[in-house]
């Protein structure tokens, strides 16, 4: 039986509270709260997972960086501009999302945070690894266990290069970019295309 976790929503629009109050998961049981008290409450109850509208721009307070030390905390906007999401991730948040997204895609973001990962869409996973990687070159010796192939896509998505500019460069279909990275993760023991990017570059 899989564990209920408890999870801070944080906002003051009504609409979008009804929205997360509303998702159809058994494993995620929400609460509610409005401001850093509620998450200052939440922290002092050993409670970890918080999801945040970015209309409260918590991480101006002056008790943000105390408040989210240990915390597992997804910002979520209305408007997502991977800019902000650049800002909140350096700023100590975990991911950061549409604020209206699916029940199915909060419960896989929610599930990859609590389990201690970062979880950011393509866009902004482009962003950040291209600025990892511009004064980077790429190393030696982590491509030993791959296929031509797959070091040809495993270099592009280092770089952040999306499913589809790889699909275009090497001629094949996105479909088989999926089934090479899901190979080159296995083999590299990586989860994702971050941690991929500092396996190339020698960072980790």
């Amino acid at each position: 039986m899989r564990q209920v976790n408890s999870v801070l929503f944080l906002t003051n629009d009504e609409a979008l509270w009804q929205h997360w109050s509303h998702q159809n998961s058994v494993t995620y049981l929400p609460a509610r709260g409005r401001g850093m008290e509620d998450l200052l409450r939440w922290k002092q109850q050993h409670r970890e997972l918080v999801v945040m509208d970015s209309a409260l721009a918590l991480w101006n307070h002056p008790q943000w960086v105390q408040a989210v030390k240990g915390m597992k905390v997804v910002v979520a906007s209305p408007r997502p501009v991977d800019s902000e999401g650049q800002a909140v991730l350096a700023l100590g948040a975990r991911a950061y999302i549409h604020a209206y997204s699916s029940s199915a895609l909060l419960e896989q973001v929610l599930e990859h945070v609590a389990s201690g990962q970062v979880w950011v869409g393509e866009s902004l996973l482009s962003r950040l690894l291209s600025d990892v990687t511009r004064h980077l070159e790429i190393r030696t010796g982590w491509e030993s266990n791959l296929t031509s192939r797959e070091i040809e896509v495993a270099q592009r998505a280092s770089l952040g290069h999306s499913n589809q500019l790889i699909a275009q460069d090497l001629g094949i279909t996105e479909r088989t970019v999926r089934a090479h990275l899901q190979a080159i993760f296995e083999k590299l023991g990586v989860t994702d295309r971050l941690m991929l990017a500092l396996k190339v570059h020698g960072i980790s």
